[in-house]
């Protein structure tokens, strides 16, 4: 059976995506060893191809961050949905954090209705933020 490896990211600028994934979701950034910065460098590597933000608890999934062509966020099919205790706190802190809110929506499946913002990371990709069940 497969596990969960990483979520990657195609993106303009990995370090400043991973900084910001990492304070919404409380991650540390994940550094690279000294040999790979030491050989990247060597090379002439552009040092800010690719970041990570992983979870301290070591229970969440690494978020993996690739400098690379990518397609529209508007078409992409995957996102991800934060649960939050406070939707609208949560919302807020995560603007100040550089993210933008795009649309409130609230959908009903039989018996419940559920509320949730649709929001942007600093490079357009979607997410969604909703309140802990």
């Amino acid at each position: 059976m497969a596990s969960l490896g990483n979520i990657t990211f195609a993106c303009e600028d990995p370090r400043a995506l991973a900084e910001f994934w990492a304070g919404a979701l409380d991650y540390d950034l994940e550094e690279p060893p000294p040999e790979i910065i030491e050989a990247i460098e060597a090379e002439g590597g552009d040092l800010n191809a690719a970041a990570a933000a992983v979870d301290p608890t070591e229970d969440g999934p690494r978020l993996f961050f690739k400098k690379m062509p990518r397609s529209s966020p508007e078409h992409i099919p995957v996102h991800l949905d934060l649960d939050a205790d406070d939707r609208e706190a949560e919302v807020e802190r995560l603007t100040e954090l550089g993210a933008t809110v795009v649309e409130t929506k609230t959908g009903t499946t039989g018996p419940v209705t559920e509320t949730w913002i649709v929001m942007r990371d600093p490079e357009g990709n979607g997410f969604c933020v909703q309140s802990s069940h």
